[in-house]
């Protein structure tokens, strides 16, 4: 798997995971619920949203790579 193809599955992910967490908040509204979102959610989408961007620099540095090595 490539970059490209890793970083399409993990944004994906994300989008489903965020989708379905709001799915959740609309029947499940109370200070739990604001709880879970501040230590568990909000971090994971920081955290992915850097995985990605360290995704993109990847895969421009592994195509400098391969422009180099031709």
């Amino acid at each position: 798997m490539g970059v490209y193809e890793g970083r399409g599955q993990l944004s994906k992910a994300l989008r489903d995971l965020m989708r379905h967490w709001q799915e959740a908040c609309a029947q499940w509204q109370d200070a739990n619920t604001a709880q879970f979102e501040k230590e568990f959610i909000l971090p994971l989408e920081q955290d992915v949203k850097n995985a990605l961007a360290a995704m993109d620099h990847m895969a421009v540095l592994l195509n400098q790579i391969r422009q180099e090595c031709r």
